[in-house]
């Protein structure tokens, strides 16, 4: 009998053995089905993240292609002014030459403007005015000089 128990009793821590071998092979598997799904989730929070940061990457391009369409665009509206501004001094310049003539004509009708003098403008005969009127009454005063044309006006 004592062999019966004894052989029992190995049995048993045999059994106890295995069983506690097992359980820790059972436990290492769930830590590492745990730690696989820890890591998936890991794994899909970073490939959500990065979908995130593509889009707010494509977000940026877009709208610096916004921006450099509108400097573009700024820019020919710019040259357009340019053009505008360029076209309209010259329109000026005309305009300018225009009047100049017209009043070198003028020069040239007005009896009271000598225009045998080399100046551009000609000059008065008389530096004063034109020769008073008898049938308008002179306002003149003495203490007053006489107003003399300004030829940076013409």
């Amino acid at each position: 009998m004592e062999t019966d128990v004894l052989l029992w009793i190995i049995v048993g821590v045999v059994v106890v053995a295995a069983l506690l071998v097992l359980a820790l092979v059972l436990s290492r598997r769930r830590e590492s089905d745990a730690k696989l799904e820890e890591d998936r989730r890991r794994a899909a929070e970073h490939r959500e993240q990065a979908r995130e940061t593509d889009l707010t990457a494509r977000e940026r391009e877009a709208d610096a292609m916004r921006v450099q369409a509108e400097a573009q665009q700024a820019q020919v509206e710019a040259e357009r002014l340019r053009n505008e501004g360029e076209r309209r001094r010259m329109d000026a310049e005309g305009v300018r030459a225009e009047s100049e003539e017209a009043l070198r004509r003028a020069d040239e009708i007005d009896p009271d403007v000598d225009t045998r003098s080399g100046s551009a403008g000609g000059s008065r005969r008389d530096d004063v005015s034109p020769p008073p009127r008898d049938d308008v009454p002179d306002t003149r005063r003495d203490d007053v000089p006489p107003a003399r044309r300004d030829e940076t006006t013409r």
